[in-house]
């Protein structure tokens, strides 16, 4: 599914970003958005291409191990404006120095694995 100039639904979205409908609904919640999510007459929830973007982000960030309240935090920054772009940076560079650490923790762990997998499979092949 591509973006259109079309607002989108919650579920279009959700196929969008790869997140559930239920996660939408609690970020918006949280106040993790950029702004109010726009409704149709009937209520329902219609999203813009720039709520997908932020929304793409807002994944990356969770799925780099952000906790909610960091990105609760970036979110507000970001809310202000261009003002608060030296605080947002110093939040990213600081949260990208713990992505490298645990990428470090990560090839360490990966190569314990792969020593087992090669040791079992030698004892296998015997």
């Amino acid at each position: 599914m591509t973006m259109t100039d079309e607002p989108l639904s919650i579920a279009e979205v959700a196929e969008l970003v790869g997140v559930s409908t239920h996660t939408l609904r609690y970020y918006e919640r949280e106040g993790l958005l950029l702004h109010p999510i726009g409704r149709a007459s009937s209520t329902h929830r219609r999203y813009t291409e720039g709520d997908v973007t932020w929304l793409r982000f807002l994944t990356k960030l969770r799925l780099t191990a952000m906790p909610i309240s960091r990105i609760k935090e970036y979110a507000v920054l970001a809310r202000d404006g261009a003002d608060t772009e030296e605080a947002r940076l110093e939040l990213l560079l600081r949260h990208r120095m713990s992505v490298v650490a645990q990428l470090g923790e990560m090839t360490k762990s990966l190569a314990a694995i792969d020593y087992k997998i090669a040791s079992y499979k030698e004892r296998n092949e015997r």
